[in-house]
């Protein structure tokens, strides 16, 4: 995706979503352009050899420089971004399919019923950001081509595994509150859930607490809102933004792999979960 900085002012953009991916195609305005109105047409007719002609073709309304009117409408032919809707879809069904895997697995060897929470259908509703093990460099690419993960603290201390990423003195960050004028996840600010497997190898020393997961503000302070750490005693320890933290009595083992879940309500209602089971909250 393009940086927030490069995109110019009034600069026309294409953006695909299904109301929980969403992708930005790219500018479709002319280099000089500041577009006003603007349209989306899609043709589909049948041709020679009954095969389906499909055209996308964006309209828009020049602006006026200052008091001179508007030039008049000028029509683009997104054939390049057409194709390139093609392939985002066709990677999100993909997707898709290998996220809810593990489910169809399972409910094929229990026999269970396929209405139940772990159904193909459901694992995957709502789930707009998926990291596994596109990696390279500092950057975790989304597999859902959504925003992307960055590694922080040198990339020496991150290595890229088939399913995820080993981190040692590094960690990364998922910048959904950081994309300028264009948010694309305004579901952020009030709910979401964040779900990670992670598998600890050894146990910290002294009193420093090693971060798993956590939720940030984006303000000067870059202060943790809701977080959850792990210790040398193994304990699970809260971070809470009115920083009165919190051991848990919830234990955890080195070299035993677990589920971790932060979930966030109306803004302020925040819990932690490891194994399916609550380990905390801050109401």
């Amino acid at each position: 995706m393009p940086k927030r900085s490069e995109i110019k002012k009034g600069e026309l953009h294409l953006w695909l979503t299904d109301n929980t991916h969403i992708v930005d195609i790219g500018p479709i305005s002319g280099d000089d352009d500041v577009a006003a109105a603007s349209s989306l047409l899609y043709k589909s007719a049948e041709g020679e050899n009954k095969e389906k002609n499909k055209e996308l073709i964006a309209l828009y309304e020049k602006k006026g420089d200052g008091e001179k009117p508007s030039p008049g409408i000028f029509s683009v032919r997104l054939t390049k971004e057409l194709q390139r809707v093609k392939k985002v879809l066709a990677t999100w069904q993909e997707v898709d399919k290998r996220v809810s895997q593990p489910c169809t697995t399972l409910l094929a060897r229990k026999g269970a019923s396929t209405d139940s929470a772990c159904s193909a259908d459901k694992i995957t509703n709502g789930l707009v950001g998926f990291l596994s093990g596109n990696f390279f460099g500092t950057t975790w690419v989304d597999e859902y081509l959504g925003v992307n993960a960055t590694v922080k603290s040198g990339a020496a201390g991150a290595t890229g595994r088939p399913d995820g990423v080993t981190f040692q003195g590094a960690w990364a960050e998922w910048p959904v509150g950081a994309q300028g004028e264009n948010q694309l996840y305004h579901f952020a600010n009030y709910n979401f859930t964040l779900v990670a497997t992670v598998f600890i190898d050894g146990v910290p020393e002294g009193d420093t607490t090693i971060p798993v997961m956590g939720v940030k503000m984006n303000d000067a302070a870059d202060s943790v809102f809701f977080g959850l750490s792990y210790n040398k005693e193994k304990k699970w320890q809260l971070l809470c933004s009115d920083e009165n933290n919190k051991e848990l009595s919830s234990n955890w083992e080195p070299g035993t792999e677990r589920h971790v879940v932060i979930l966030i309500r109306n803004g302020n209602q925040t819990s932690a979960y490891v194994d399916g089971k609550t380990v905390g909250n801050q109401p």
